[in-house]
């Protein structure tokens, strides 16, 4: 459990062992909180985002960064063929402790053999291409693990708004990259995680890049909060 403070959050929400908060410390918004029992939310709870994209999921499904498994334990108990994956060993731990068949340890990035009817990876999903100069190569690893016909569903917010003054103008220093490439890390009682990067990306930017890829990239929908919905599905040659 060495620097995995967002395992062991979970884990001491599932036991019942004084849970707290994640402290979250970005390049962008300094500190914030993650409320633990929002990561063990079930469908009505959901941002009807999420909602939408469960209802969408179908076949054999892939959730990429599972987290405390909300979602992977919603398609299960609807009977789906769901296998869940995480970096974070206490999550994958907390996932099987909730009664999730095919839960495992994986890095996306190197996750192969298997192939899938849908690739569902939600909460910012594009976070964990890191940069933006990534997601091509992302796009093109996420495509090498669908089936013919198979769908991905993600989501992401543009968070041009953040640079926005009281004028409606908007302040961006170019030189530093993309506006969306943000630095986190977390922390949790006595544990703090490496940083690591996170990649927030407007639909125009997604959706370009996703076109170069050979992908159909459609909105499916809008939330409340900057954030949308993406399905990519290949598009024939």
């Amino acid at each position: 459990m060495s620097k995995d403070p967002f395992g062991k959050a979970v884990l001491d929400f599932q036991s019942n062992n004084e849970p707290k908060n994640i402290i979250t410390h970005s390049s962008l918004a300094g500190e914030d909180e993650i409320p633990v029992d929002y990561l063990f939310r079930n469908y009505k709870e959901m941002p009807s985002i999420e909602q939408k994209a469960l209802d969408l999921s179908k076949g054999k499904i892939l959730d990429v960064g599972c987290g405390a498994g909300s979602h992977a334990l919603y398609l299960q108990n609807k009977g789906k063929n769901v296998t869940a994956i995480d970096i974070s060993e206490g999550a994958v731990e907390v996932c099987k402790l909730r009664g999730i068949e095919n839960a495992s340890v994986e890095n996306i990035w190197d996750y192969s053999g298997e192939k899938f009817d849908t690739i569902l990876i939600l909460m910012n999903g594009t976070g964990i291409c890191g940069k933006l100069n990534k997601l091509d190569a992302f796009l093109k690893h996420l495509k090498s693990l669908l089936k013919p016909n198979g769908q991905i569903l993600i989501d992401s917010s543009d968070i041009i708004y953040m640079f926005e003054d009281e004028n409606g103008e908007y302040w961006i220093d170019a030189s530093q990259g993309y506006y969306g490439e943000v630095v986190f890390s977390m922390e949790y009682k006595d544990q703090k995680s490496d940083e690591f990067n996170w990649l927030y990306v407007d639909f125009n930017t997604f959706q370009n890049c996703a076109n170069y890829n050979g992908f159909l990239c459609e909105l499916i929908e809008e939330g409340e909060h900057y954030d949308y919905l993406a399905r990519l599905t290949v598009l024939e040659d």
